[in-house]
C-alpha cells in the first residue's frame, strides 16, 4: 500500500513512523516538513489530503502537535475522513465506522510504543460493512457533496 506521511516538523515520533511503515511493507509517500523545512500545520496537512483524495497515496498518516488542526484542516478536502485517534480502540472505530482514510496523530501525546499500537490497529480494521457504517458513511459522502457546491 502506498501511505502518505506529513507534518509540520520531522521529529523522532515522525522518523518512527516512517521506517515501521516502511518495515511493515508499504510504500513511503514523504510531504510536509518531512519532505522539506519549514511547512506549516495546515499546508502539510492539506498536501496529504489532496494526495489521497488525487489517489496518489492509498491513505494518509498526518501529525500536529495537538492532531485538531491537521485533522479539520485535512477534513477540507473532498473525499477526505481524517481522524485523530489518541488510541488503538480509537483507531479500531475510525476505520470501522467512519471508513477514514488519513489517521492523524498528535505529536505531544503520541509516544513510539502508542504511535506502534494505533498503526496496528488502523491498518488491520477493515472498514465497516454493516448497513449502519455503510449508511452513515452515505450520509458524510452527501453533506459532503452540498458543502462542495457552496
Amino acid at each position: 500500500m502506498k501511505i502518505a506521511i506529513s507534518s509540520d516538523e520531522s521529529n523522532n515520533l515522525t522518523k518512527f513512523v516512517q521506517k515501521y511503515l516502511e518495515d511493515k511493507g508499504h510504500a513511503v509517500v514523504r510531504l510536509g516538513a518531512i519532505s522539506k523545512k519549514g511547512t506549516e500545520w495546515v499546508d502539510a496537512s492539506v498536501e496529504l489530503a489532496r494526495s489521497v483524495a488525487e489517489g496518489k497515496s492509498d491513505e494518509g498518516v498526518l501529525f500536529c502537535w495537538t492532531g485538531t488542526g491537521s485533522s479539520i484542516a485535512a477534513n477540507k478536502v473532498a473525499g477526505i475522513r481524517a481522524a485523530l485517534c489518541v488510541d488503538a480502540k480509537e483507531a479500531r472505530g475510525a476505520r470501522k465506522w467512519n471508513h477514514a482514510n488519513v489517521l492523524v496523530m498528535s505529536l505531544r501525546l503520541t509516544s513510539e510504543p502508542l504511535a506502534k499500537e494505533i498503526l496496528d490497529a488502523w491498518f488491520s480494521e477493515p472498514y465497516g460493512k454493516d448497513a449502519f457504517d455503510l449508511r452513515n458513511v452515505r450520509k458524510l459522502e452527501k453533506l459532503e457533496g452540498r458543502r462542495q457546491r457552496k
